[in-house]
C-alpha cells in the first residue's frame, strides 16, 4: 500500500514552515486525533518517552514566551497552538505496560542512565516528528523551532515532573504571505551513499 502523489505532497514535496498565522483556533478534539495518529509510529521497545504539552491559552503563551528567542516570539505567541515537544527522562517506568512482553526490560534501562539518556531523547525526537507528519496529514500547518531556552522550558513547565523539553512546533493555518522561498535540499548524491 502507498499514498498518492496528493498525499506526499500534503505531507512533504508541498509542505512548508509557516512563520504567521491566522487566529483559527484548534478544538480538544483535532488535538486528541493528532496525538491518537502519532502515537502509533514506532519507537525502540515501543519505549514512547515523548510527551507533549499543547500551549494555547494566554496565560501559558506567557509563561513560554520569557524562553523564546526573539525571533521565535511574535510567531510564536501568535500561533493557535505550540507544542512543547519533550521526553520523560523516566519513560522505562512504562514499560511494563508498554512493552509486557518482556518483564526485564525495564532493567535494560535502570542499569544504564546512558542507554536510557539516549533512548529517551532520540525517540522523543522521532515522536516529535510524527507529531510533524500526523499534523500535516490532519489538515495543519507546522513550524518547528529550536530557539528556546530548555531550561526556562523545564523550570516553567515540569519542575513537577522532570521532563525535558526538545523542540517546539508551532500548529494552525499558516499564513502563506509569512512564508520564505523554499531553500534548496541537498541532492541524493550529496546526502546518501549505497553501501
Amino acid at each position: 500500500m502507498t499514498i498518492d502523489a496528493v498525499g506526499l505532497d500534503l505531507l512533504f514535496k508541498e509542505a512548508r514552515t509557516h512563520n504567521k498565522w491566522h487566529d483559527t483556533p484548534i478544538t480538544d478534539e483535532t488535538l486528541h486525533q493528532l496525538y491518537d495518529t502519532l502515537k502509533f509510529g514506532p519507537t525502540s521497545a515501543n519505549s514512547s518517552p515523548a510527551r507533549f504539552v499543547f500551549v494555547r491559552s494566554k496565560e501559558a503563551k506567557q509563561k513560554l514566551a520569557p524562553a523564546l528567542s526573539s525571533g521565535n516570539t511574535e510567531k510564536t505567541i501568535a500561533a493557535p497552538v505550540t507544542v512543547i515537544v519533550a521526553y520523560d527522562p523516566k519513560f522505562y517506568e512504562k514499560l511494563p505496560k508498554l512493552f509486557p512482553h518482556n518483564p526485564d526490560a525495564v532493567s535494560w534501562f535502570t542499569s544504564n542512565d546512558a542507554l536510557a539518556a539516549t533512548t529517551a531523547f532520540r525517540n522523543g525526537t522521532l515522536q516529535g516528528a510524527y507529531l510533524l507528519i500526523a499534523a500535516r496529514s490532519l489538515g495543519l500547518d507546522v513550524g518547528a523551532m529550536s530557539g528556546f531556552d530548555n531550561a526556562k522550558v523545564d523550570a516553567a513547565f515540569f519542575s513537577h515532573n522532570g521532563w525535558r523539553s526538545n523542540f517546539l512546533v508551532n500548529l494552525g493555518q499558516g499564513d502563506p504571505t509569512g512564508l520564505f522561498d523554499r531553500s534548496p535540499r541537498l541532492p541524493f548524491d550529496e546526502a546518501c551513499l549505497l553501501a
